[in-house]
C-alpha cells in the first residue's frame, strides 16, 4: 500500500508544479519591489524577504508565509510566488526561512517562526505595515509550524487570521512513514508539537484548507483540527478546494484568480479594517 504521506506517490506531475512554483517564484523576485535576506535572529538560516504592494502607503496590512517540504526541505526563495497574491492584497508579504530537520530539531524550527513573528510585530512599521494587522498562512509542514503562532502559552498574540493549507496537526502518524527516516520525530516531539494537543487563542480567526485530491489523513487531519478549535471557541472554517491536490493547491495560493488565491485574497482583505 503507498504510504499516505509520500506526495510524490500521490501527485503524478510532482516535480512539474515544483519546477513552476520555483520559476514563477525566480520571475517575482525580479519584478517585485522587496527586501531580501533581512535577518530576524541571529543565525544563518533566520531571515525573511519583505514584499511589497505597487502602490506603499503608511499601515500596510502584513502576512506571513510559512513553506512546507516536511520541515526538511524548501526555502523561502522557492515560494517569493505567494507575494504575488498577499501584495494584490495591498499588503506587505514577509516569507520567512527556517533551518531544516534533521540538521536541528523541531523545537528549534518551532522557536524560529515565532521569533519571525515577533520580529514583524516590534519592525514591520518601520517598513510601512501595521503589526495590528498581521495575517499569517502556511502550508503542509508549514501550516503546522504556522498554528503555533497563536497558542495560549506565548505572551499576547497579535494575529488576526490564519490560512492553515494541507496541514499535518497530528504527528504520531508520521513516524509509520517514509519520513521517520529522514527527520526521525522523538516521542517528545510528538508529545510537545502536536497542535491537536494544544490550545489556541479564540482572537485568530482560522480557515483550515484541503485539496479535495488529497489522501485520507490530510481531510482526516483538518476535520479533527478543525473540531479541536471549535471546542477551544475559535472561530474557524473548513474548506475543499476542488480538483486539487497537495502540490497544485499552494501553487494556487499565488494565483489571485485561483479558487485558494481568492480564499487568501479575501482572508488578508477581511482583517485590513482597524
Amino acid at each position: 500500500m503507498a504510504d499516505p504521506f509520500r506526495i510524490r506517490d500521490h501527485v503524478a506531475d510532482f516535480d512539474d508544479i515544483v519546477r513552476d512554483i520555483v520559476e514563477r517564484s525566480a520571475r517575482t523576485r525580479e519584478t517585485a519591489a522587496m527586501l531580501a535576506d533581512i535577518p530576524y535572529a541571529p543565525g544563518p538560516s533566520e531571515t525573511l524577504d519583505l514584499f511589497f504592494p505597487a502602490e506603499c502607503k503608511p499601515g500596510m496590512p502584513v502576512h506571513m508565509f510559512i513553506h512546507g517540504g516536511y520541515w526538511r526541505m524548501f526555502s523561502k526563495r522557492d515560494y517569493s510566488c505567494l507575494a504575488d497574491t498577499i501584495t494584490a492584497a495591498g499588503a506587505i508579504a514577509v516569507i520567512v526561512d527556517y533551518a531544516l530537520m534533521p540538521s536541528v530539531r523541531m523545537a528549534t524550527v518551532v522557536d524560529q517562526v515565532r521569533r519571525a513573528r515577533d520580529w514583524v510585530v516590534h519592525h514591520i512599521a518601520e517598513y510601512g505595515g501595521d503589526p495590528g494587522r498581521l495575517t499569517v498562512s502556511g502550508h503542509s509542514a508549514g501550516a503546522h509550524l504556522a498554528s503555533f503562532l497563536f497558542t495560549r502559552d506565548q505572551a499576547p498574540v497579535h494575529i488576526r487570521a490564519a490560512l492553515l493549507l494541507g496541514g499535518l496537526y497530528e504527528l504520531e502518524p508520521l513516524r509509520s512513514s517514509f519520513l521517520q527516516a529522514e527527520i526521525g520525530l522523538t516521542d517528545a516531539e510528538v508529545q510537545a508539537f502536536t497542535p491537536m494537543t494544544h490550545d489556541h487563542v479564540p482572537a485568530t480567526r482560522v480557515a483550515l484548507m484541503v485539496g479535495a485530491e488529497e489522501t485520507e489523513p490530510f481531510h482526516d487531519q483538518a476535520g479533527a483540527f478543525a473540531r479541536h478549535l471549535q471546542s477551544r471557541g475559535v472561530n474557524v472554517s473548513r474548506s475543499t478546494l476542488s480538483a486539487r491536490n497537495h502540490m497544485n493547491s499552494v501553487r494556487d495560493l499565488a494565483i489571485v484568480d485561483t479558487e485558494a488565491g481568492q480564499q487568501l485574497l479575501r482572508l488578508i482583505r477581511g482583517t485590513c479594517e482597524k
